[in-house]
Order: structure tokens, then sequence, then C-alpha cells
């Protein structure tokens, strides 16, 4: 009897073992891969190339293109203000009234979490940049808690700042839809450019779940050095 409660005891345990294990694995593909290194994104359908930092490849690989916009402190701000930074850029508009209040605060989670980290910065696009003058931008960062020189709020001629979210970061997830330029922009993601200013992940911005996984992912390109 007792060989036979024992034999069933070990049944039991090996089936909970196999669906804790499987109740991992499906929590691991939830929220994204925790692999060593990060790949890398050239086209709107985030399909991932996986390349070692050096590979030749990388030269001719798609990047953040040259930019010019002007920050809530009224500063020109380029793609030399990131350069040799890691960051994160997303795009929203100071009265929106629906989704971009809860990106904010989600920007302000990953301001916290590398507050100390000159390495680290945010980009926050004005989708409305006519209504988001570097005042308005200014009273938003007070009221949100930006800081400056970390979390650069900007605004701009609206071409500029369209392209740059439909052809430079894809943002948007109607692939295969073409739009005017004037057509208006709205989008939760947030996307994560390496110090390279190649794409290396889109995160949904709403989501708690995928902004930790975006600290761990800045925090496994970090180490790229």
């Amino acid at each position: 009897m007792n060989r036979m409660t024992n034999w069933c005891n070990r049944i039991v345990i090996n089936l909970i073992c196999g669906l804790a294990l499987l109740t991992a694995c499906q929590e691991s593909d939830q929220h994204g891969s925790r692999t060593a290194v990060l790949p890398y994104y050239q086209e709107a359908t985030f399909t991932p190339h996986w390349l070692e930092a050096g590979n030749s490849v990388l030269d001719s690989f798609h990047r953040i293109p040259p930019f010019q916009l002007i920050n809530q402190q009224g500063e020109m701000v380029s793609e030399t203000t990131f350069a040799g930074k890691i960051y994160v850029a997303d795009f929203f508009f100071t009265t929106c009234p629906g989704i971009c209040p809860r990106m904010t605060a989600n920007m302000s989670v990953l301001q916290d979490a590398f507050l100390e980290d000159d390495d680290v910065l945010l980009l926050s696009h004005s989708v409305t940049p006519t209504r988001d003058s570097v005042p308005v931008l200014k009273a938003y960062a007070e009221d949100k808690g930006v800081l400056a020189n970390k979390w650069h709020l900007v605004t701009g001629a609206q071409q500029v700042i369209y392209e740059l979210g439909r052809k430079a970061y894809f943002v948007e997830e109607d692939l295969g839809i073409d739009k005017a330029l004037d057509e208006f922009l709205h989008t939760e993601n947030f996307v994560l450019i390496d110090k390279s200013r190649h794409i290396r992940g889109i995160y949904n911005g709403l989501n708690k779940t995928a902004i930790q996984q975006l600290i761990a992912d800045i925090k496994t390109l970090k180490k790229e050095g």
C-alpha cells in the first residue's frame, strides 16, 4: 500500500511540475523574449533580424534619419541630441482625452526607472504641433513631472513629425494602408532605439507588462556597450 501511495504521489508531483512549466512557458511567450540580445527591425511588419553588433549588414540597415524639432524648453532637438544614447520614442498630444494620459504615465515609469542613467532618454512627439506650442508643452511637462534633458516633448512641422512616425519609427498598425500626409496619426506604441539609431523593439504603451519588458530590454541593450 505504501509503495502504491508513493507511486501516486510521484505522479501528482510530476503533473504539478509539468503544469507549472507549461504556465511559465506561456507567460514567457506573452511577455516577450527574455533573450540576452535584442533583434533589429527595419520595416513596418517588425520582422526580427538577429544580427550581432558590428555586423556589416548594419551599415545599410534602417536607422532613424536626421531630424530637427523643438522641445518644451524651446531648444533644438536633433539626432545628435541622442547620439550615443538609448531612447524610447512615442507620439501623443497634450489635449488627448483617451490613451495619451496613460501613455504619459507609463513614460513617467520609464523616467523613474532610468532617472540617474544619462545613457537613456525619452522622446515624445506631438501629433498636433500647431496647437502644442513650446509654452503649451512646457506647461504640460510641468504638470506631468517631465524632467528636461531626460524627457523631450517636441513640436515642429507636422509633415516632418508624421513622416518620422510612419516612415522612420513605423508606429502605426495599419500595415499596407497608404495614408495622406495630413491624415491623423494616433498610436499607443513605444519604440526602442539603440545608440546607433536602430529600432530594437516596439511595445504597447498602455500595457504595464509591456512597460516592464521594455525596462528589461533597455537593460539588455546597455550591455551591448
